[in-house]
């Protein structure tokens, strides 16, 4: 038998077992070779039942998503080798149990469900995450999860992507018993019940008495579309699988079998689809980098110390206790060290409050945590993480002294969002140990880590960063050296262009209100405000001298600076505050107005189209510099670094992608439009005109 599948005979029950790791997909080749062994085991005199589980550690985490691709030019689901496997089982006239530990998410589900039962280990998880890349389940689980759980609970679990717990899946009815013995001998003893019931094998496509009226489930499912449209933010495949499970109550099983193909077969084809499955890919794409390979050295990272207790410290620093890696945190004053870590205790009380934590656990993790203002204290340390205030004077006098304290070895990082790495680390007599490590606020909860080599940063601290990126539980995307690297560098002409549409004259709440449309998780704005406009300006500080005389720059945020309105913090900024919640303020319409007729900026109704245009073409043609420059290896690195740091849609597959999907061509042509109505800012990057000119794509370019 196929090496993708194992198959035995315990005593007169056929077990098939894949063997596709690491998650045990479901390819073709495997679906074909299940669907083989089941006629096999359904031919053979001496077999009475059959049990389909998961070698290693699971079920199955669903169909090979690196085969999507050939499915698109499929017309019709009996082109579909998992359709071909599923039905089979489910006609198949012996038991047909399926045993399951880990997950059964997507096909794996679906293959569960075609069973004619289910039994699953306490602690297996059963899901479809589809909706993750932008699809539906499309081998019938649209339509036969709705008739083990009725048509809003299956709508629910599909539009929402989330695994449930096995024992919770069993109150539902999805699986039929739940063992806490050995799977596969309770698997066994459970088929040879079934077998001496003499009943026929049920069949899940023709349960009908848990679908509901569909009155009633109309309703419901009305009322669960107002619940995702709050979160999909654009997002379309949640709805499309609330009408596809609507489907299974309003006609036969075979009608809403060809109606889920149909949708499925649409949203695969959908640019929303290529831009999940690209974002999907792109995180492992990431964590590949030329020149570090498994061999390379990596430095132990058993303890660690952070260089301030504010909210980036703090935040950094449960990063490395939730690792389970001890922190020691240094503070220039006793008074700020101990309101940090007293701040980090609340923090972790939140999580008990809302039922995330145990409160011994606080416990355990607070005694991971140590805090000191000598420098001495932290000598020992595998690794020094400096969260200081964004200045290049400060940072060079710390990492001065930490090149004095830190034993041999030790990798000196900063969270540095802007600054010179190889400038910082020129003043340690051991640039190779030095990186940057650019967390995102908060830095124990947000996923991505920018991580920044100096030019003198040596292979293993680089390899080691990777992996303690893992270890934290991180996205890490290794960047080159630059002013504000990848993420910054790309997000200052994107705050630039929605200051000037507003001189121009856009409201504030008009460009937030167009980019919560366009599906980011923020409007510019609200970000700032977020921040603090006293960071902006401080960063900017450091820039000022570098843009040339004459040239255009935003106005308004440092009026709003030198009145004080730093933004959330001090409930004002460029919204006014009550709590968080934004209120449009007129007092800041008004200096917008005033800006603008001192500048001599006539002001003209700006569409959303055009706010969206200038904001992220703009981020577009910064990043084709960044690649032309070798700042990112690939477009994909720049895409996940804006997926993961800064709310970007990820059904738009990040600012590249977008520009992919737009056509590069189209944004070569807008970009040079603004270039003749607004000059400098807007001159097309050569690697955008050489693309826009042989029709190729961001995400086809190579620097090789």
């Amino acid at each position: 038998m196929s090496e993708l599948i194992q198959v035995e005979v315990r005593d007169d029950v056929t077990v098939i077992s894949l063997t596709n790791p690491p998650v045990n997909a479901l390819s073709q080749a495997v679906c074909r070779a299940v669907f083989s062994a089941v006629e096999d085991a359904a031919r053979a005199d001496d077999v009475c039942a059959i049990i389909i589980t998961g070698a290693g550690k699971t079920f199955s985490g669903g169909a090979d998503i690196s085969e999507f691709g050939s499915l698109q030019q499929s017309t019709s689901d009996s082109e579909f080798p998992i359709h071909s496997m599923i039905n089979g089982i489910e006609n198949c006239s012996k038991p047909v149990i399926a045993a399951i530990h880990g997950n059964a998410l997507g096909g794996g589900l679906e293959t569960a469900i075609g069973c004619h039962y289910r039994i699953a280990v306490a602690d297996a998880r059963v899901g479809f995450p589809e909706v993750n890349l932008g699809l539906i389940p499309g081998a019938m689980g649209t339509q036969r999860l709705p008739r083990l759980c009725g048509l809003p609970k299956a709508a629910e679990i599909c539009a929402s992507g989330e695994m449930i717990p096995a024992r919770v899946a069993h109150e539902l009815g999805i699986i039929d018993r739940i063992t806490d013995g050995d799977l596969l001998d309770d698997a066994h003893e459970y088929a040879r019940e079934l077998v001496g019931m003499g009943d026929a094998p049920r069949k899940t496509s023709e349960i009908t008495d848990r679908l509901g009226d569909i009155a009633e489930n109309a309703i419901a499912l009305e009322q669960l579309r107002k619940v995702v449209s709050k979160r999909a933010r654009g997002q379309e495949s949640p709805f499309r699988c609330i009408e596809a499970v609507e489907a299974a109550g309003q006609g036969s099983f075979e009608d809403g079998s060809q109606n889920e193909f149909r949708i499925f077969a649409e949203c695969l084809q959908s640019t929303q689809s290529q831009g999940l499955i690209h974002a999907f890919f792109g995180e492992r794409a990431v964590s590949k980098v030329p020149g570090i390979t498994k061999d390379t050295p990596r430095r132990p990272v058993d303890s660690a110390a952070v260089i301030g207790a504010g909210t980036m410290g703090g935040g950094i620093t449960m990063a490395y206790v939730n690792a389970g890696i001890p922190v020691i945190i240094k503070e220039v004053s006793q008074e700020q060290l101990e309101k940090g870590i007293e701040r980090i205790r609340q923090t972790y009380g939140i999580s008990v409050k809302r039922g995330r934590m145990a409160e011994a656990d606080v416990d355990r993790k607070m005694t991971m945590i140590t805090g000191t203002t000598d420098y001495a204290r932290i000598s020992d340390a595998d690794i020094i993480v400096e969260a200081a205030f964004e200045g290049m004077d400060l940072k060079k006098q710390i990492f001065g002294e930490l090149d004095r304290i830190a034993k041999p070895g030790a990798i000196l990082a900063s969270n540095t969002s802007t600054l010179d790495i190889d400038a910082i680390a020129a003043v340690t007599g051991r640039p190779e140990s030095v990186i940057g490590h650019h967390f995102f606020s908060p830095a124990n909860v947000m996923k991505l880590l920018e991580m920044v080599r100096g030019k003198e940063t040596a292979d293993d601290v680089i390899a080691t960063s990777m992996d303690l990126a893992k270890r934290l539980r991180k996205v890490g995307v290794l960047v080159g050296n630059c002013f504000g690297f990848v993420g910054n560098r790309m997000f200052w002409p994107y705050q630039r262009e929605a200051q000037f549409v507003l001189e121009e004259g856009a409201t504030v709440a008009q460009v937030d209100n167009a980019h919560l449309q366009f599906g980011m998780a923020m409007g510019p704005h609200a970000v700032s405000d977020l921040s603090g406009i006293d960071v902006f300006w401080r960063i900017n500080q450091e820039i000022k001298d570098t843009i040339p005389i004459g040239m255009r720059q935003p106005l308004v945020s440092d009026r709003l600076y030198e009145l004080g309105h730093y933004g959330q913090k001090i409930g004002a900024g460029w919204y006014r505050y009550e709590g968080r919640n934004a209120i449009p303020d007129p007092e800041v319409q008004q200096l917008i107005e005033s800006c603008a007729a001192e500048a001599g900026i006539a002001r003209r109704d700006v569409s959303d189209e055009e706010i969206i245009e200038r904001t992220m073409f703009s981020m577009a043609n910064e990043g084709a510099l960044i690649l032309q420059e070798g700042i990112a290896m690939r477009s994909v690195d720049i895409d996940i670094v804006y997926l993961y740091g800064y709310g970007f849609p990820a059904w738009r597959g990040g600012p590249m992608k977008y520009a992919d999907t737009v056509g590069l061509k189209k944004v070569y042509d807008r970009i040079c439009y603004y270039r003749e109505a607004h000059g400098f800012w807007w001159e097309p990057a050569p690697l955008l005109r050489e693309l826009a000119e042989s029709g190729g794509t961001f995400s086809g370019w190579s620097a090789s």
